[in-house]
C-alpha cells in the first residue's frame, strides 16, 4: 500500500513543529522533543470520546474504593471504561492544555501523571520530564502544545496503519539532520511486506483455520512495523486469527513508539522488551511459531 496523501501531510505538519525548536535546540535533538508529543497526542485522541465518561467513574466509585482499600488495582475496571487497555485520570487533555498558557508545564505532567502505568512507562523511555522544563524556559512549551493540539490522530482518522508510516517518515527525517541511518530504527514496509508474504506463503491453509492462534517475534523490532505487517496480514486472510506478538528494541525512542502501538491496537504491551536482546534475551523462556527481523547489521 501506498504512502497516502493525507499520511505524507500529516508528517509534513508535524515535522513543521520542529521549526519552533530552531536556536534552542541542535537539529539531531528535535526527535527527542516531536517523537513523543506525537505520541501523547496519539495517546489523547484515542482516549478523548470516553475521557470525561471515565474521570467521573473515577471520582463517584473507583477512588473511593480504592482509598478504602476494598480495590487494590483500580487499572482494570478504568480501562474497561474507556474501552481500550489504557486510560487518563488528569483533568487534561491538549484541548484544555492550551487554555492556560502560565501553567502548561505542571499541567503537562498532570497529564502525563493521569495514565495508567502501561501509558506512563511508555513516556518515560523518552526521558521527556527533563524537555518539558527546557521547553518551559525557553517559551517554547505553549506554541508547541497549541500546535499538536490541532492535529487529529484519532484512529479513526489515522488508521494504526498510517500512523506507523508517520512514525517511520518523522524518524527517517530526524535521522538524516543527526547523521543516523534511518535503517537502524525501521525497515520500508515495501521490504516488510514482501518479508511477510514469504514467510507466510506455505503456511495460508493452516492461518485459516477457525480460532488458529499464532506467535510471532522481532527480536529488533524497532518500531513494531514487521509485527504490525504480519499480524495484518494474518488478520486479513483469517479474521478468526489470533496472532500474538512479540518483540524486543534496544532504541528507547522506537521501543516507546512500539509499545503504544500495541497498547492501541490492544496487543499485550508485556510482551515487548526493551534491550539488546544479542546480549539480553528478554523472551528467552519464550518460543515462537514464526520469527522475522532486519537488525541494524554493522552498527556497533
Amino acid at each position: 500500500m501506498a504512502r497516502t496523501e493525507k499520511v505524507r501531510q500529516l508528517a509534513n505538519f508535524i515535522w513543521s513543529v520542529a521549526d519552533l525548536l530552531r536556536g534552542d535546540y541542535k537539529q539531531a535533538d528535535y526527535g527527542k522533543v516531536i517523537l513523543p508529543f506525537t505520541v501523547l497526542r496519539r495517546l489523547d485522541c484515542v482516549l478523548e470520546p470516553t475521557k470525561e465518561s471515565v474521570i467521573d467513574f473515577y471520582n463517584t466509585k473507583v477512588k473511593v474504593m480504592t482509598e478504602s482499600g476494598k480495590l487494590k488495582n483500580p487499572d482494570p475496571l478504568l480501562n474497561q471504561k474507556a474501552g481500550v487497555p489504557f486510560h487518563n485520570i488528569s483533568q487534561y487533555t491538549f484541548q484544555k492544555l492550551k487554555e492556560d498558557s502560565d501553567s502548561v508545564a505542571a499541567n503537562l505532567k498532570n497529564f502525563i501523571n493521569g495514565f495508567s502505568v502501561s501509558g506512563r512507562e511508555i513516556i518515560e523511555y523518552f526521558n521527556f520530564n527533563d524537555h518539558i522544563s527546557r521547553l518551559d524556559e525557553a517559551n517554547l512549551l505553549f506554541l508547541i502544545v497549541k500546535e499538536f493540539a490541532e492535529i487529529d490522530l484519532h484512529p479513526d482518522v489515522v488508521s494504526n496503519m498510517e500512523m506507523g508510516y508517520i512514525f517511520e517518515e518523522l524518524i527517517r527525517k530526524f535521522s538524516e539532520l543527526s547523521n543516523e541511518t534511518a535503517g537502524e530504527h525501521f525497515t520500508p514496509r515495501e521490504v516488510i511486506r514482501l518479508m511477510v508474504n514469504l514467510l507466510f506463503q506455505d503456511d495460508r491453509e493452516v492461518l485459516t483455520k477457525q480460532g488458529i492462534v499464532k506467535t510471532i517475534y522481532d527480536p529488533a523490532c524497532g518500531t513494531g512495523g514487521m509485527l504490525s505487517v504480519a499480524e495484518e496480514y494474518i488478520k486479513d486472510l483469517n479474521p478468526d486469527a489470533k496472532p500474538v506478538v512479540f518483540g524486543q528494541e534496544l532504541n528507547p525512542e522506537s521501543y516507546a513508539i512500539c509499545k503504544s502501538d500495541m497498547l492501541i491496537k490492544g496487543q499485550d504491551v508485556s510482551n515487548i522488551k526493551f534491550g539488546n536482546s544479542f546480549t539480553t534475551d528478554g523472551l528467552a523462556h519464550e518460543t515462537f511459531d514464526y520469527m522475522l527481523s532486519n537488525p541494524p547489521f554493522g552498527v556497533e
